[in-house]
């Protein structure tokens, strides 16, 4: 500990206490431990490793934060949730856990904030958001148990955000939902994924979706899979009648 303490000694929001302070705001109780934060939002950038050289950043948190949020939808959903079989309980849980969602638990309590990098916080990909939600969540795991993670869950994810009626309509993966569609109906579908570099610099790709060989959709983006999303999307409410037909 005294280890980390001298790693973290100069980090600017550990100054006069004000990262503890702004910690204990997010989580709603008093950190033991607050090096376990300062890893939490630590950016493998940074290249900081222990006296080992082991890396400390908070992938490895992250890893166990998501471990910890299935864990505690799943109980939750367990019990809300008495008439769902493994299958719907199993598809709730990924909509809650989507990384959207976390983005968007991370967004809203601007962690970003919180991380310490060397790499300029406007070049972060927008999962950065989540990833550091789910590494504060393995956080307080190690700092204070599980009933106080189970309750800072409860408190930052379940009350405000999940409805189980409203999530039972939730599309998680318009691709997923066009494809299986497609399926059933013994259509024929193709993505094509070509290069569509702006001049901006940045690298985007672009994406035409053909069904039964008539091009359906087009999107842009800044992966190939960001883009056969939106195209999908776009696929998606094009067809949406005769989707949703029962």
């Amino acid at each position: 500990m005294k280890i980390l303490k001298k790693i973290f000694k100069n980090s600017r929001s550990s100054q006069d206490g004000i990262f503890f302070t702004e910690i204990e705001e997010v989580i709603g109780f008093k950190p033991n431990t607050i090096a376990y934060y300062e890893k939490a939002f630590t950016h493998r950038s940074t290249n900081r490793t222990d006296v080992k050289g082991n890396p400390l950043n908070y992938e490895r948190l992250e890893f166990l934060g998501d471990a910890m949020l299935s864990a505690v939808i799943a109980a939750h959903l367990y019990k809300e949730a008495p008439a769902g079989d493994e299958g719907y309980l199993t598809k709730m849980r990924s909509k809650i856990v989507s990384r959207e969602h976390l983005n968007e638990l991370g967004r809203d309590l601007n962690l970003i904030r919180f991380v310490d990098s060397k790499v300029p916080t406007q070049h972060f990909g927008e999962n950065i958001h989540g990833n550091i939600f789910e590494a504060l969540v393995g956080a307080i795991f190690l700092d204070k148990g599980y009933d106080f993670c189970q309750k800072f869950i409860q408190k930052r994810v379940i009350i405000p955000y999940v409805d189980i009626a409203k999530l039972e309509g939730k599309v998680i993966s318009y691709k997923s939902l066009l494809i299986e569609w497609c399926q059933k109906e013994k259509k024929s579908f193709h993505y094509d994924v070509f290069d569509d570099n702006g001049n901006d610099g940045q690298k985007y790709f672009g994406v035409k979706l053909s069904i039964d060989n008539k091009i359906v959709a087009k999107a842009r983006a800044t992966s190939k899979k960001k883009a056969e999303e939106k195209a999908s999307q776009r696929a998606y409410f094009a067809f949406q009648e005769k989707i949703n037909k029962k």
